[in-house]
């Protein structure tokens, strides 16, 4: 892979703890639009910056469709690039279960409209280094008075690793063939590198590219997705579907599919195993189906196994629907023990990333996550992330008797998102060089 010309955004894990900042800008004007790009390029980091003066200190920068618009790319190349990517999120909404609460005209503003148009996004082990990383890339921006800062969210990854639910997250990375990093499974064979960056072969033997191919090669489609999580929602339902502090933390496991601390039922079934949940080495060392089929250890429909269902025998084959996930809080987080909902806006900033949005993240969205006839269990959602507008159900695989949850409540409510597209150093400075 041509490491040097593909952002470092797109491969590598996030350090642990860190900071991060999303900024979006919209493009008033084509010329200061262009200028953009060509300092962006000067700023961005490579994937072959494994280590850099910034050390753990990255900024990527990623553009719409209609932000690419905005810069003048002609429309014939426009027309190269995935159809839902084109489409833009909020006119995909039904598809990706972004209904009631969640659909587009309950949104954050600019979230889902035609003014984002371009996502810059700094990151750093920490507060002070990550304003470092901001201040390096501000005079890309500044001074610019065609290009307008419209939104910001600040986010944060604690030193403990949680999610606002109380789960150590950021466990799972994909391997990927000539990217010089380990994936977190090492029974998990590498995925060609055209499965996540435009211009290489895929599983399939596919090659996605763009007209002209400078515009696409070492570039990325992203998915940007603002998730609220209403954490004390998520308390009570625990609390009040359990008979105690064990088995509460049992109920936690069996609908995540790993214990709090991130051992994996898989590997630590009947009690969690903090050392385990904190060993990069093991925690993500597990498969499906030669020693749980049936789920009677990690239900079929916890969410990890639904967002990756691994070896397990499922309608679909999981090698093609794999992506690139991160996930960084935001908001303040609800104090442990608290039931009483504080009415703060607290939940992840999400960010997929691949080469096909259709087959990679609309499919896991729509056929996994909002879907359970993959695996055998009709519309059953997914009791985290799904998009339960009426109360469904949840089960767990238990012998004698199985186990089964009533009015599972909608725990995450989308507040907004958008697809862009992560160029490669390359792109940038073509589209810096655009002219009418």
């Amino acid at each position: 892979m041509e490491l040097h010309d593909i952002q470092r955004g797109v491969l590598s894990p996030r350090p642990s703890p860190y900071a991060a900042t999303y900024l979006l800008f919209r493009i008033d004007d084509r010329a200061d639009g262009r200028e953009l790009m060509r300092r962006a390029a000067a700023v961005v980091t490579s994937a072959a910056d494994t280590v850099s003066p910034e050390g753990e200190t990255s900024v990527s920068v990623a553009v719409t469709y209609q932000g690419l618009r905005a810069l003048g790319v002609p429309q014939q190349s426009l027309d190269t690039f995935a159809w839902e990517f084109r489409q833009g999120m909020a006119a995909r909404a039904t598809a990706l279960g972004d209904t009631g609460d969640s659909s587009p005209e309950h949104w954050e503003a600019p979230l889902g409209t035609p003014d984002v148009h371009v996502v810059l996004v700094g990151l750093a082990p920490d507060a002070a280094n990550l304003d470092a990383s901001i201040d390096r890339a501000r005079p890309a921006y500044e001074q610019l008075a065609g290009v307008r800062a419209i939104w910001r969210q600040d986010c944060h990854a604690l030193s403990t690793e949680t999610e606002p639910f109380g789960y150590r997250d950021g466990i799972s990375h994909p391997a990927v063939e000539g990217s010089l990093i380990a994936g977190s499974n090492p029974l998990e064979r590498p995925l060609k590198a055209g499965e996540f960056v435009l211009g290489y072969p895929d599983e399939l033997g596919g090659v996605q590219t763009t007209t002209p191919d400078v515009l696409g090669r070492n570039g990325s489609y992203v998915a940007f997705r603002k998730l609220h999580q209403n954490v004390a929602a998520f308390r009570h339902f625990l609390t009040d579907n359990s008979t105690g502090p064990d088995d509460e933390d049992l109920l936690a496991a069996k609908i995540m599919g790993r214990w709090r601390s991130g051992a994996p039922l898989a590997l630590s079934p009947q009690h969690d195993d903090p050392k385990l949940g904190a060993d990069r080495a093991r925690n993500n060392a597990f498969q499906y189906q030669q020693d749980d089929p049936d789920g009677f250890t990690t239900p079929g429909g916890c969410h990890i196994r639904r967002a990756n269902p691994r070896d397990a025998t499922v309608a679909g084959e999981p090698r093609l629907h794999r992506m690139i996930r991160r996930g960084t809080a935001y908001g303040p987080p609800l104090p442990e023990g608290v039931l009483d909902d504080d009415r703060a806006d607290r939940g992840l900033m999400f960010a997929f990333v691949g080469a096909h949005p259709g087959r990679q993240f609309e499919f896991a969205q729509s056929q996994w996550l909002n879907d359970g006839v993959f695996f055998g269990a009709g519309n059953a959602r997914d009791p985290i992330v799904g998009s339960n507008n009426g109360p469904g159900d949840y089960t767990i695989p238990r012998r004698p008797v199985r186990r089964r949850l009533p009015a599972l409540p909608r725990f995450v409510t989308t507040r907004g998102g958008e697809y862009a597209f992560l160029p490669s150093l390359s792109a940038l400075r073509w589209l810096g060089d655009l002219t009418d």
